[in-house]
């Protein structure tokens, strides 16, 4: 598995439908506490060429998991509420998608009587920081009895989650506290939501009201924390991602868009996650593996296999572009592109790689 993103918002956002113009699932409701899931297949446009070139009958392309989870509420993780029990859903995602409803149409429920992205940001942080506050606190219950021994790490554990717990209680999300190295060290298992990456989805109507005060007000505040905002016509792309790809080539043309909202999203997932995609090829498969933005050798070869990493010699590195241009490895050899790389290399998107290594 590449990464996985968790889709919230509020009942009424329009998540489900993107979740669908993502995935193409279909999906059309919940039971109580459930979610849906689904793998996407990442697309990328070097697989083909590269398949033909070796005559690759495999090709595995980089993926990515996306969870739904049903609406949350305004008080819902309160007491560990159900809010909290759809929260675990998506505890081990790498990065949230949150869908914020940017139109207005009265005949769509929704849970306001009025369309507010600022509201309705606030609300599901105000969710995921209660959920996050007790995690917090039950951890901070289960160090201290390791203090009370003469645990010293227990103690600066302790000091660091209290001052989490302390941000937390004031509002603000996780992602937005002032906390160091070791604060985060000491976070690590807790998982918390609101300290995870946020791409923002403005759900719409059609791509028409791109320019509406609501979707203004929502990039406003993604801006205020450095993340992205999408915009998706959240019914017309979960129609088409249900199409044949040649068909669907035709709607996005008529929405005046280059690609789809899976497309875009997965772009704008890759930057705020911080990743990029290498490649292995040759006669037996084209695989494209992910990695976060620089990665050095050996961490990029464990994600192939641990032993490549633990036995790391050396990379022999090309780019995609250079391979595809020039037609043949050993023509990029012969121009001297091929290159040998130790263990500071920094790996880049579009790398062509072979791991040296001692098994």
């Amino acid at each position: 598995m590449g990464f996985a993103c968790g889709v919230v918002g509020l009942p009424g956002a329009g998540k489900t439908t993107i979740y669908n113009a993502i995935t193409a699932a279909g999906a059309e409701g919940f039971g109580r506490d459930e979610a849906n899931r689904a793998v996407v297949q990442v697309p990328d446009r070097r697989i083909a060429p590269l398949a033909a070139m070796f005559n690759a009958p495999k090709t595995v392309p980089a993926q990515m998991e996306v969870v739904d989870i049903p609406g949350l509420k305004a008080g819902s993780t309160a007491g560990g509420g159900r809010g909290s029990k759809l929260l675990a859903h998506i505890k081990d995602v790498d990065a949230l998608i949150h869908v914020v409803r940017c139109f207005e149409d009265a005949n769509l429920p929704h849970e306001y009587e009025t369309i507010d992205p600022a509201r309705d940001v606030e609300t599901i942080d105000l969710e995921m920081i209660a959920a996050d506050a007790q995690t917090v606190q039950n951890k901070i219950e289960r160090l201290v009895k390791r203090a009370r021994t003469g645990d010293a790490e227990a103690k600066r554990d302790i000091v660091s989650l209290e001052r989490a717990a302390e941000g937390l209680a004031s509002g603000f999300p996780a992602r937005k506290l002032a906390l160091g190295e070791r604060d985060h060290d000491a976070l690590l298992d807790c998982n918390l939501m609101s300290l995870k990456p946020v791409l923002y989805v403005a759900n719409l109507k059609s791509m028409a009201e791109a320019e509406n005060r609501h979707v203004g007000a929502l990039q406003g505040i993604a801006a205020g924390e450095g993340a992205e905002t999408v915009l998706v016509a959240g019914r017309d792309e979960a129609d088409i991602a249900r199409l044949e790809p040649e068909d669907q080539k035709v709607f996005l043309d008529e929405l005046g868009l280059a690609e789809s909202s899976m497309e875009r999203l997965i772009r704008a997932a890759y930057r705020t996650l911080g990743l990029v995609n290498f490649i292995t090829a040759g006669p037996k498969e084209v695989h494209i593996w992910t990695c976060p933005a620089g990665s050095k050798a050996p961490r990029a070869a464990g994600k192939i296999h641990s032993d490549m990493e633990k036995g790391f010699i050396r990379m022999e590195v090309m780019t995609c572009d250079d391979l595809i241009a020039l037609g043949s490895e050993a023509a990029v050899a012969k121009t001297g592109r091929l290159r040998i790389e130790g263990k500071d290399y920094v790996v880049k998107d579009g790398d062509i790689v072979v791991v040296r290594f001692n098994k």
